[in-house]
């Protein structure tokens, strides 16, 4: 492989890189935005933020095999560029870790939401509103809550 190739491999490999370390810290101001739009019950903002985060993790899927590729094809540009890609990494738990709280928010609430319904159509105690194979389990009857 000449020398010219290789400066141009180097190149594009780093410029992966830096593509994905920008990507995960969009990445994280998107999940902290989703955090706030959760604290604020904001569907609108929560429904923009999964767009979002969707299209982040697309990207970072894209520039991932892109990385993969030109690693293989310049394995020592790869092992020079290993702190980088460390950084990446410890970023992405960092990204991880802040989906997982914002996931265990929204089980949370939707806990809540369960457990007013059931008590709402008179199915206290009963676990699941739904089966396993998403049939409705307990039977539609409304109740009087008082008489006028």
């Amino acid at each position: 492989m000449s020398h010219l190739l290789q400066g141009e491999l180097d190149s594009a490999l780093t410029a992966v890189l830096d593509d994905m370390q920008q990507a995960v810290d969009q990445l994280a101001q998107t999940l902290e935005a989703e955090r706030a739009a959760l604290g604020a019950a904001n569907s609108e903002a929560l429904d923009q933020t999964g767009s979002r985060k969707q299209a982040l993790m697309l990207q970072l899927e894209r520039l991932d095999a892109e990385r993969l590729q030109l690693g293989r094809e310049l394995p020592a540009a790869a092992v020079r560029l290993e702190p980088v890609w460390a950084r990446i990494v410890h970023s992405l738990r960092s990204c991880q870790q802040l989906n997982q709280r914002n996931g265990n928010t929204v089980n949370q609430r939707l806990s809540q939401v369960r457990q007013a319904l059931s008590i709402l159509t008179g199915h206290a105690g009963e676990s699941e509103l739904y089966g396993r194979t998403g049939e409705l389990r307990a039977s539609i009857r409304s109740q009087a809550l008082s008489r006028a």
